[in-house]
């Protein structure tokens, strides 16, 4: 979008050029089965037309000028029979749902209305009277669901940006089987209304996008309370997750025998310690319980309440697996239901302390992929496990970034999904975006990367620092960092190229000097998370020979931590083989 932007402002490029570009692509990919319904070619040439008559200034005014985009099939769009995959469902909405309205708005282009699984029920993409939308990476494979087409639109260049929905991941893990960005906001942040629902209370509109930028900007525009809709909310926004930072690993992995999933998610927790982050353990025993709820639960019944009429007027109009899916309603009382939000509640409660701990959990999107024909064979129980590790979010009130995490040896791409407490949308993305630029990976099953002017310098608030001696926790210097803000990330170890001396003077003190690679020690250290603010108050109060400088740890990444100038050891005692102050003093007496 970046890019296109550019062009646009540089003459380069007409959106009538462009959309009649993505016309022949569309043309080109053939019966893909991404389309429901498409915005006829007059229409989007009297649009376009009229998008390049505007003069540079009033150009300015949409911050989406000339963009492609899709929408998925259960969002209003006037002009096109709202489907939500069941033709005999279809009613033609009289104006377009509010986060539709705001995109046109912007200046977007509305190219069409997507596939999905029937009634936005189901992960895997090929519950759908429309055909099954094909994974521009292996056509064998499924392409996700339930918002298939708007994921592969993106992913195959048909379109900038697309709309989905999101209830147990259907936002998610078609972004992980299509290597784009799956943005599942906030509940409430981008108003519900003009949205078929699937569980009304648990429903998000969710964003496909290739780059975490694209996405952002379309929140910034779909996003916003809507006075009009009983689900919309306010709130603040959590700006940045900084350089320092700690993230939320399970104890507990499942991904049901795949290996290459098993591998690219190890792979991607290193990256993310290279970034600066610290992984935490933490036990997701209530995530999994609360996620058993959406399905196994009464929020089945909440499908029931979107589509009990043709349900119980025309059943056969529903695909069976989808029939069997919502019969399950009628298994529960008013009474299961007061039980299940009861249950719900504790689990929510039982969660929250993690959030003190870590600044994100991260998870892969989905624990593996299957064939079409698996999942033909096999619907109900292959559609479940691929919810494994997103049915709980909606649930737990919870905000999630699907990023792309790398290629398996097959060629099938394989994502991660950063989650945290709602209101957290904007400090995902400082992270996601990090992220993506760490791994630099192609963009969609396009051959793009990432533009230049995306590759900057990371804007976080917060670093790491490496203490060693009298700033370690429950030593007399540690009040510096806590007073300031500090916050304890845990413990760590240089890389084995240091050696600590004692330092003689009125207070005895550790000084850590870098020597030739194998002439070191590994040195114990505790990570602290500072603003740059307080960093630059701790640099001012540090005197010599002790300075604030660049430390290697053990795992390769650097931060910022205390050194000691080389020429203040030569008659120290050299108590590297203690492997750190504690141990030191511990023996010291």
């Amino acid at each position: 979008m970046a890019t296109l932007g550019a062009r646009y402002r540089g003459n380069e490029l007409t959106v009538t050029a462009l959309v009649a570009a993505v016309e022949a692509r569309i043309t080109t990919a053939g019966d893909d089965h991404v389309w429901i319904a498409r915005t006829p070619h007059d229409a989007l040439l009297t649009r376009t037309k009229a998008l390049d008559a505007l003069d540079p200034a009033a150009r300015s005014r949409f911050p989406l000028f000339g963009i492609p985009f899709a929408v998925k099939d259960n969002i209003d769009a006037a002009g096109f029979d709202t489907t939500a995959g069941c033709p005999a469902f279809a009613y033609r909405p009289i104006e377009d749902a509010p986060a539709v309205a705001r995109l046109l708005a912007a200046g977007a282009v509305l190219i069409g209305k997507t596939n999905l699984d029937q009634f936005a029920t189901g992960l895997v993409g090929v519950r759908s009277p429309y055909g099954v939308a094909r994974n521009p990476f292996d056509a064998q494979f499924i392409p996700g669901g339930s918002s298939s087409g708007s994921a592969v639109a993106v992913a195959s260049g048909l379109a900038s940006f697309a709309l989905g929905t999101d209830t147990a991941g259907s936002g998610r893990v078609p972004a992980s089987f299509n290597n784009l960005v799956g943005l599942k906001p906030t509940k409430g942040l981008i108003p519900l209304r003009g949205v078929v629902p699937a569980c009304a209370s648990q429903d998000c509109v969710s964003i496909f996008a290739l780059t975490v930028d694209d996405a952002e900007a379309v929140l910034a525009v779909a996003g916003g309370f809507d006075p009009a809709d009983a689900f919309s909310r306010r709130g603040s926004q959590a700006r940045v997750i900084g350089d320092a930072f700690r993230f939320g690993v399970p104890r507990r992995l499942e991904f049901f025998g795949d290996g290459a999933n098993e591998r690219l998610y190890r792979d991607a927790i290193t990256a993310l310690e290279r970034l600066g982050g610290i992984p935490v353990e933490f036990d997701d025993t209530p995530f999994l319980e609360a996620a058993k709820l959406l399905y196994e639960g009464p929020w089945v019944a909440e499908r029931m309440a979107a589509v009990e009429k043709i349900f119980r007027a025309h059943p056969d109009a529903i695909l069976p697996v989808t029939r069997g899916i919502i019969a399950n309603a009628d298994k529960f009382s008013a009474v299961d239901a007061f039980k299940a939000q009861y249950r719900l509640g504790e689990l929510r409660r039982a969660t929250e302390p993690l959030w003190h701990d870590v600044d994100a959990v991260v998870l892969p999107t989905a624990p593996t992929i299957y064939t079409v024909a698996q999942v033909n064979v096999d619907p109900v129980a292959l559609n479940s496990r691929l919810g494994h590790y997103t049915n709980f979010v909606n649930l737990l009130d919870l905000a999630a970034l699907a990023a792309p995490a790398g290629f398996r040896p097959d060629g099938l791409p394989f994502g991660i999904t950063l989650i945290a407490p709602a209101w957290h949308d904007a400090a995902l993305a400082s992270l996601g975006r990090r992220f993506a630029r760490a791994l630099d990976l192609p963009l969609g099953a396009t051959k793009h990367r990432l533009p230049p002017e995306q590759k900057r310098a990371a804007t976080a608030e917060a670093v790491a620092v490496a203490v060693f001696g009298a700033h370690l926790s429950g030593m007399p210097l540690n009040r510096q960092l806590t007073d300031n803000g500090g916050r304890l990330l845990g413990a760590s170890q240089t890389a084995p190229n240091y050696r600590l001396y004692e330092i003689p003077g009125t207070a005895a003190r550790p000084g850590l000097v870098r020597v030739a690679n194998g002439d070191g020690h590994p040195i114990e250290t505790e990570l602290w998370s500072l603003s740059r603010a307080a960093l630059g108050e701790l640099a001012a109060a540090t005197e010599a020979p002790l300075c604030i400088g660049n430390v290697e740890l053990s795992n390769g990444t650097w931060v910022k931590g205390f050194l000691c100038e080389a020429d203040a050891v030569a008659a120290a005692r050299d108590i590297s083989e203690f492997g750190g102050w504690r141990r030191f003093l511990a023996v010291k007496g």
